[in-house]
């Protein structure tokens, strides 16, 4: 009416509605003033702990320097150690080599001895000295060195070789030296922790102790840190230097190969050709003058027969097995017993020259304790000291007097 609208509107809310009802665009049941507040909380402290420097790492503790008397019983251990460490190593090599031996003598009784007593290969060897002699003029020494040489061929073939496929000294010499190596490094960790000496301390203190000495040239020279870290062996050229060596002092004294056996064969092959010439084909050979075909021919006519070499085999058979156990006693001496070309050549010169550098003839450092004070006695009462002096003048001057006086004591 009037131009005024008097359409009824809805009644206000009241204030109280208002706060309760929640803001828009927010979940239900959340009021609106919490969510905003915790998350600036929340980055707050995200902010926090990044802007937070942590403190750089502490530096490691500065090593404490050894005493001087702990060195010295370090280096006595280790020397020690290094004598101690050759006995396992030894046990491998004493048991190996023994299998050794003992494969030796079963090929030579098994196969070498009944082949060269066989009525068949005497009769083959004749023929060969025959052929050694056939147009060639060739004197007894020089028959017997060629026979001696198929003999050392004939040993090595049926012998050393089937028993180095069972066991190689040279295997035995690396194994060993493998054990020392083991065994030497286990009780080195106990010595460093039972004294307590730092790592790097005891790495320095073992690079100045040598292992392998053979130089010229250096790097034939080798320190126990560098011997303990070898691996394999082969890649330290002071270990493959110090093998040189090994085999040349086995050359030198007639080796680990058929060479041994060149005494021995010698000795077979002459009481082989004394047997040649007793029986009298040696000498018909020398008088053919008809070539090979008549030479064969009348060797095929040699000896008494199946019947008369059997008896005289026992004796050749006795015979080839004392020469036969000459040559296999100079073989152990050289693999077993010399210590410079022994299967344990290598763990003597690294127990040796380890324990010659540390346990020169040098005293045990002492350690002096500090000098005690005097401590004067008081006198005692009524006493003073200068009259004990004035009364014991004169006593010296007599005994003076007296001994400067001989008259006067006659």
């Amino acid at each position: 009416m009037n131009g005024i609208d008097r359409t009824p509107r809805p009644p206000a809310a009241s204030s109280r509605q208002q706060q309760a009802e929640p803001a828009a665009g927010l979940p239900r049941g959340v009021p609106g003033w919490r969510p905003p507040v915790l998350t600036l909380l929340v980055l707050l402290l995200l902010l926090a702990a990044c802007a937070t420097r942590h403190p750089p790492p502490a530096p490691p503790p500065a090593s404490v320097p050894v005493a001087e008397s702990t060195w010295w019983l370090v280096d006595r251990e280790i020397a020690a150690a290094a004598r101690d460490a050759t006995v396992p190593a030894g046990e491998h090599a004493g048991a190996a080599m023994a299998k050794w031996r003992q494969r030796v003598l079963h090929y030579c009784e098994a196969d070498f001895i009944p082949w060269f007593t066989s009525y068949g290969t005497q009769q083959w060897l004749a023929m060969k000295v025959a052929w050694y002699r056939l147009g060639k003029e060739e004197a007894s020494d020089a028959a017997a060195a060629r026979l001696a040489a198929y003999l050392q061929e004939q040993y090595r073939e049926r012998v050393l070789d089937p028993v180095v496929r069972e066991v190689d000294p040279a295997a035995v010499r690396e194994t060993a030296t493998r054990i020392y190596q083991r065994a030497l490094g286990t009780a080195l960790i106990g010595i460093r922790q039972r004294h307590a000496v730092p790592a790097d301390q005891f790495d320095r203190r073992l690079q100045r102790i040598p292992a392998i000495s053979l130089a010229p040239p250096p790097a034939h020279d080798a320190s126990l840190l560098q011997f303990m870290r070898a691996d394999p062996l082969a890649a330290l050229p002071a270990y493959g230097a110090l093998l040189d060596t090994i085999r040349a002092a086995a050359a030198d004294s007639g080796g680990t190969d058929d060479s041994r056996l060149s005494p021995a064969a010698r000795r077979a092959s002459e009481q082989a050709l004394t047997r040649l010439t007793r029986s009298g084909a040696a000498s018909a050979a020398a008088a053919i003058i008809g070539g090979v075909p008549g030479a064969v021919i009348s060797l095929g006519a040699f000896g008494a027969g199946l019947a008369a070499h059997e008896r005289q085999r026992p004796e050749i058979e006795a015979q080839l097995r004392a020469n036969l156990d000459a040559a296999l006693a100079e073989m152990w001496f050289s693999l077993v017993e010399n210590p410079a070309s022994s299967v344990m050549a290598a763990v003597h010169h690294l127990a040796t020259r380890i324990d010659d550098d540390l346990t020169p003839a040098r005293p045990q450092p002492v350690e002096l304790a500090p000098r005690p004070q005097e401590i004067l006695l008081p006198a005692a009462p009524g006493l003073d000291i200068e009259d004990l002096h004035e009364d014991e003048s004169p006593d010296e001057d007599e005994d003076i007097d007296g001994e400067d006086d001989p008259e006067r004591e006659q």
